[in-house]
């Protein structure tokens, strides 16, 4: 989700409980954050100009309702505050903002999404993203959600989310971000702060 910023010359900070400490890669820097333990710590005279947020899904995704009841309370709890701890952030940054999660149970708990859309809506920007996985996305501060803009002349999109076989690295994979809506939401969002910076 960064490389459109990062590559328009934008300083990114990515926080994951994936990450170990503080590094920078690729130009982007990698903070540890779990968000069970509060908000991230944002330097005072930051200029923060655009949030992204991605709770994890394993517990909230109606994919996986046949599971709900054997997975527990505790991990519907932390899935809940997770989210909740992504939307505290994002608010507080008072920049234009947008939580990621598949279709799942927040749209009982908390509010319905502001809008959804699958990879292939944006493969005029990616080509390689021409497959179907719908996802949803809670907005404010301004977001601008792009309008699709399909590449013409591609096969159907394939399912390739839905039929990956299981291995260590399968959430990875099925949680990876579309370059094409990466792209589509920097060309909605970043090219106006941009302007506005200019």
């Amino acid at each position: 989700m960064a490389q459109p910023w990062r590559d328009a010359g934008y300083r990114c900070i990515c926080f994951d409980v994936q990450h170990v400490g503080r590094l920078v890669r690729d130009g982007v820097m990698f903070v540890h954050w779990d968000a069970l333990l509060g908000l991230p710590a944002i330097p005072p005279d930051s200029l923060v100009e655009f949030v992204f947020a991605f709770p994890p899904c394993t517990h909230l995704a109606v994919s996986g309702a046949r599971w709900f009841q054997g997975k527990g309370l505790r991990s519907l709890a932390q899935s809940i505050e997770m989210f909740a701890s992504a939307a505290e952030f994002c608010e507080s940054m008072g920049a234009p903002y947008g939580i990621e999660n598949p279709v799942s149970t927040i749209s009982t708990y908390w509010r319905k999404p502001d809008h959804a859309f699958h990879p292939y809506d944006f493969t005029e920007f990616e080509l390689a993203d021409n497959y179907t996985k719908k996802t949803c996305l809670w907005t404010g501060n301004g977001f601008v959600m792009p309008a699709p803009n399909r590449a013409a002349g591609l096969e159907k999109p394939d399912n390739r989310i839905h039929a990956a076989p299981p291995s260590d690295d399968r959430g990875d994979i099925r949680s990876a971000t579309p370059l094409g809506f990466a792209r589509a939401v920097f060309n909605a969002n970043g090219r106006q702060l941009n302007q506005e910076a200019a």
